[in-house]
C-alpha cells in the first residue's frame, strides 16, 4: 500500500501545483475546465499507437513496447486524478482511503508480484478499450473496477508494482521538469536530440538503479540544457 498511498500523494502535490487547489472541483487556477476522463480515453487512444493495428499501413512493424510502457503511465496519471476527484466530490474519503480500498482489490494483489511477460497484442488492445469504455460511458463511473482493469494492463504491459512505482516517479520527475522549463507557454523542447523527453528519462532511470528522483531531475536538467543551449 504505501507505494501506492505515495504515488497518489505525488499526484495530487503535481495537480494542485499545475493547476491549483480548487483542482478536485474540476477546474483549473486559470478558469480551464478538468476533463480526467477526456485525458484517459485519448491517452488510451495514443496506447494503442504503439500497436501494427492498422491493416493498411507498416504490417511487419513490430510492437513498440517501451512507449505503450510510458502510455501506460501517463494513463496512470490520469486514472489516479480521476480517483482523487472522484473520492473528493462524492465525500468517499482522502487519498489516505482510496490506497487503501485499491490496496484491497484483487487485481492489485496480482501486481505485487514481478513481472516482465507482455501479453498478446489482441488482448492488451482489448483491454484498452475496456479502459477507454469505463470514461466513455455515460452510466456512474466505478472507479474501482477502472483501477482494476488497469491493473489488469499493468500485468499484460509486461510491468508490475515496483516497475509501475518507478516509471510513475521518473514521470513525475519530468513532469515537474517540463513545467519549470516552460510546458505550459510552449517554450519546453519535448525531443532532446533524435529522442523524445520521456524515452530519455525512462533510460537514465533505469540505467542508474540507485538514482534519487532530485538527482533524476538534475540529471535531466544536464541533459536538456546540452541539446538546447
Amino acid at each position: 500500500m504505501d507505494k501506492i498511498l505515495l504515488m497518489l500523494q505525488l499526484q495530487a502535490g503535481l495537480n494542485e501545483a499545475t493547476n491549483g487547489d480548487k483542482w478536485t472541483e474540476g477546474i483549473t487556477k486559470n478558469g480551464k475546465v478538468i476533463n480526467w476522463k477526456r485525458c484517459i480515453y485519448m491517452e488510451c487512444a495514443e496506447m494503442i499507437d504503439s500497436f501494427t493495428w492498422k491493416h493498411w499501413k507498416n504490417i511487419d512493424a513490430q510492437a513498440d513496447w517501451d512507449n505503450l510502457q510510458i502510455e501506460v503511465i501517463d494513463v496512470w496519471h490520469f486514472i489516479m486524478s480521476l480517483a482523487i476527484e472522484d473520492y473528493s466530490q462524492n465525500l468517499k474519503g482522502g487519498v489516505e482511503d482510496l490506497a487503501i480500498n485499491i490496496s484491497q482489490l484483487e487485481s492489485f494483489s496480482d501486481i505485487d508480484k514481478q513481472s516482465e511477460q507482455f501479453s498478446p497484442q489482441v488482448d492488451v488492445i482489448a483491454k484498452i478499450e475496456d479502459i477507454m469504455i469505463h470514461t466513455l460511458s455515460k452510466d456512474t463511473l466505478n472507479i474501482e473496477e477502472l483501477i482494476a482493469d488497469f491493473f489488469d494492463l499493468v500485468l499484460m504491459s509486461g510491468l508490475d508494482l515496483q516497475s509501475l512505482y518507478k516509471l510513475y516517479v521518473g514521470k513525475n520527475i519530468l513532469n515537474q521538469f517540463r513545467q519549470d522549463n516552460g510546458y505550459k507557454d510552449g517554450s519546453y523542447i519535448k525531443v532532446w536530440g533524435s529522442e523524445e523527453d520521456n524515452v530519455v528519462m525512462k533510460r537514465v532511470w533505469e540505467e542508474n538503479g540507485e538514482l534519487k528522483p532530485d538527482s533524476l531531475y538534475r540529471e535531466l536538467t544536464k541533459i536538456y540544457h546540452s541539446f538546447n543551449k
